[in-house]
């Protein structure tokens, strides 16, 4: 799924919203939502650039091990099904 806005981009305009623009016309401005705007301020507000890589690199990682263990799970479930066969 391909987002329209970068996490640094959204920092960018939490920030101006911090700065003192008013949130609607913020959204005006940059063509998105104000509840895009509170979703984003829930998930990345105080954070900066590198905060927001670093969640992005965590989330990843974590997406790729729930992977990892489905996959190590399935395996065993698999074996475990082989040995019953077998007795």
């Amino acid at each position: 799924m391909k987002k329209r806005f970068t996490e640094e981009q959204i920092i960018r305009f939490l920030r101006e919203a911090e700065a003192g623009m008013p949130i609607a016309e913020l959204c005006r401005k940059h063509a998105f939502s104000e509840a895009s705007y509170y979703l984003w301020r829930s998930k990345f507000g105080g954070m900066s650039v590198s905060d927001a890589r670093r969640l992005k690199e965590l989330e990843t990682e974590n997406t790729r091990l729930k992977k990892l263990l489905a996959e190590t799970m399935l395996e065993n479930e698999i074996a475990k099904e082989a040995l019953r066969k077998k007795w």
